[in-house]
């Protein structure tokens, strides 16, 4: 069994990369696959489910 080693680097929040720069570099398959990840995950946690279709009811009168 290996040993994962763990690595860290401590960086100040001024010189934090910006999350927009990395995005910018992922292609836009990436970043809709990861936009779907979130959306599933919250769906998830919020409704305890995948989200389904809401019916709608529409009343016409007729003549």
């Amino acid at each position: 069994m290996s040993r994962i080693k763990k690595t860290f680097r401590k960086v100040a929040l001024r010189d934090q990369p910006s999350d927009l720069a990395y995005w910018q570099t992922r292609s836009y398959q990436a970043r809709l696959a990861a936009l779907e990840d979130i959306r599933r995950e919250y769906h998830q946690w919020r409704y305890g489910g995948e989200p389904r279709f809401e019916r709608v009811y529409k009343i016409v009168k007729r003549k």
